[in-house]
């Protein structure tokens, strides 16, 4: 077996060391007995217990939470929809109307959401911003689904079909089980993108609506408190969870998929 080289480890530290070291700091100065994150002062939970007591952060990420929420699943069964689409019709259009939103700036995609909304007289809000989730995730999660599907055996459909399946039934019992991996990462993908986005967010959310990276932004603007990072902390674990949970599906999926 080929040693691999210790300059090759150390790239590999570097690289997670960067990508990781910054969470875990967030996540210990949310213990931390002062208002300002400059230096540590000691151990406390007292950022735990304001946070649960502060009525506007709880309604912000409450608000972050639902928009995510409704967009992911929203945006996932789209973009199953239109990763298939594309896999099986070569049409030149479609793929141009699936992809632009996720090749466009945000802040472009954020303004020509906010003429089209006040065109149609849409009152902003909650219900804005999800809209606009949706459509900026849907491009990602096609392009999950399409990668999946590039990857799978059609003759497994076509053998469904030769069976006497309809091709819905085809579909719910061959196709679907096969690219749920793919469908369930960009489901993730999407409640992730929609949680954390700002951007777009700031365009159609209206007066009144706040999330919690637009009640963050504002913060900044005085002082943030490590009862930033705590939130942040429990979103994390939130995701985190939800990542363990795809993890425990994905394998079961995928050894059904060798089995049959």
């Amino acid at each position: 077996m080929r040693r691999r080289s210790p300059w090759l480890w150390a790239a590999a530290l570097c690289a997670y060391a960067f990508l990781y070291v910054p969470l875990v700091i967030v996540v210990v100065y949310s213990f931390n007995d002062s208002r300002l994150n400059a230096e540590w002062v000691g151990f406390t939970f007292d950022w735990y217990r304001r946070l649960a007591a502060d009525d506007d952060m709880l309604a912000a990420a409450g608000n972050s939470l639902l928009i995510g929420v409704t967009a992911s699943l929203v945006s996932t069964v789209l973009g199953t929809m239109a990763g298939v689409a594309m896999h099986r019709y070569k049409l030149r259009l479609l793929p141009i109307l699936v992809l632009t939103p996720i090749a466009i700036p945000e802040i472009l995609m954020g303004v020509s959401l906010l003429i089209f909304f006040v065109l149609l007289n849409f009152t902003l809000g909650l219900v804005s911003v999800a809209l606009a989730h949706i459509a900026f995730c849907i491009g990602f999660v096609a392009i999950v689904v399409r990668a999946r599907l590039a990857g799978m055996d059609e003759a497994l459909t076509e053998a469904a079909r030769d069976c006497g399946a309809s091709p819905a039934q085809a579909f719910r019992h061959v196709t679907l089980p096969l690219i749920m991996p793919g469908v369930i990462a960009g489901a993730l993908m999407a409640f992730t993108l929609s949680i954390d986005d700002f951007v777009i967010t700031f365009f159609t959310a209206g007066a009144g609506t706040v999330t919690l990276p637009l009640l963050i932004y504002s913060m900044i603007k005085i002082s943030v408190t490590p009862e930033v990072n705590a939130v942040s902390t429990l979103l994390m674990l939130l995701t985190l969870l939800l990542i363990v949970i795809a993890a425990k599906l994905s394998p079961t999926l995928l050894r059904t998929d060798r089995d049959n």
